[in-house]
């Protein structure tokens, strides 16, 4: 038997069934989300663009051997080919890193900055909430990967430096529109190359990938 099928209505019902209150409150909802999206993507430019400052205005003396550490960790993935095909690329990579770790981490020593255990405990409670139905599995994942929270550990870490910074530099605040936040964004992916977006230390793409990445390693 073929079922055949019927439009649905959008209305107050439907909405009901997606568990909210009416029609009304699923738009606000949604539009809250569209913002809320947004908003995650302009601060990540935000972040971006003070992180080529900073590299930019420092000079720093890059110990060989974490140079070597890093490159092991963004090229091990890969196929030998591949690995010596791009391996002048993954070692600015690997350099760029580790020259905004030690430039972050003496920001953060000189500010007294910590990240303390129940920060890392709500930073995990997140991530659990925000992948339902596999709630078990990423609180399994940081108990038997140590390494793993270490990494989660270094982004909170690092966000507090960034947020300090950004504290302390001259604020000027300008509201746009969800049109305007997606030309800017289309327009920096366009005028930009990322080739170390693929380590992304969400744990989504972790738990599929088991790839771990550290930008700041703190004790």
């Amino acid at each position: 038997n073929i079922k055949k099928s019927e439009p649905i209505k959008i209305d107050d019902q439907f909405a009901k069934s997606l568990g909210t209150k009416d029609l009304k409150d699923l738009k606000q909802q949604v539009n809250k989300q569209i913002q809320n999206q947004y908003k995650m993507n302009l601060d990540a430019l935000s972040k971006e663009s003070i992180l080529d400052k900073i590299e930019k205005l420092h000079k720093v003396d890059l110990p060989n051997n974490l140079v070597q550490q890093e490159l092991a960790l963004i090229t091990r993935e890969l196929k030998k080919e591949d690995a010596e095909k791009n391996k002048e690329e993954s070692e600015k990579i690997a350099k760029k890193r580790i020259k905004l770790g030690l430039i972050l981490n003496e920001l953060g020593e000189k500010n007294n900055l910590k990240v303390e255990e129940q920060e890392l405990k709500n930073e995990i409670q997140k991530q659990v909430q925000s992948m339902p139905g596999q709630e078990k599995q990423v609180l399994e994942y940081y108990q038997k990967n140590p390494s793993a929270a270490a990494s989660l550990r270094g982004s909170i870490y690092e966000e507090k430096i960034i947020n300090l910074i950004k504290e302390k530099s001259k604020k000027i605040k300008k509201t746009v529109s969800t049109k305007e936040a997606e030309e800017i964004i289309n327009q920096h992916h366009k005028t930009h190359r990322h080739p170390e977006e693929e380590e992304s230390k969400k744990t989504k793409k972790t738990l599929k990938s088991s790839k771990k990445t550290k930008k700041i390693r703190k004790k």
